[in-house]
């Protein structure tokens, strides 16, 4: 079983940054791989970064590549989502999720189902 908490979202102005932060409970999250998604209004979710369980292997969305990063700290059970030059078009609930499913993997998984645990989202608003 694993917990997940995200924090570190709200509004900031078009250009600013976010570090948003997934804080795990449980045995697994170390061998997991991790995921941020997003989904604004009206819209379906999407993926928006994954981290491998080592950190060696990360991946981004076309969007997001290049103003956002992920990284994981094992020893303190949590991943994090470095956001900047933020633009309007990023507002939206930000989830972080696991992959339990295959320990150690160094796959990398971009659909929702591929995750077995979920956050309760944190909202990020860019104004512009």
């Amino acid at each position: 079983q694993v917990q997940l908490v995200e924090s570190g979202g709200g509004l900031v102005q078009a250009g600013g940054s976010l570090r948003l932060s997934c804080a795990a409970s449980g045995r697994t999250f170390s061998s997991a791989a991790m995921g941020w998604f997003r989904q604004a209004p009206g819209k379906e979710r999407e993926f928006v970064a994954i981290i491998n369980w080592s950190g060696g292997i990360t991946r981004y969305a076309d969007s997001v590549k290049g103003r956002f990063t992920i990284s994981r700290d094992n020893a303190a059970n949590t991943v994090y989502l470095q956001m900047n030059s933020l633009k309007p078009e990023d507002t939206a609930v930000y989830y972080c999720a696991a992959f339990t499913s295959s320990p150690y993997s160094s796959g990398t998984y971009y659909r929702e189902r591929d995750y077995d645990y979920w956050g309760q989202g944190t909202q990020v608003t860019v104004s512009s």
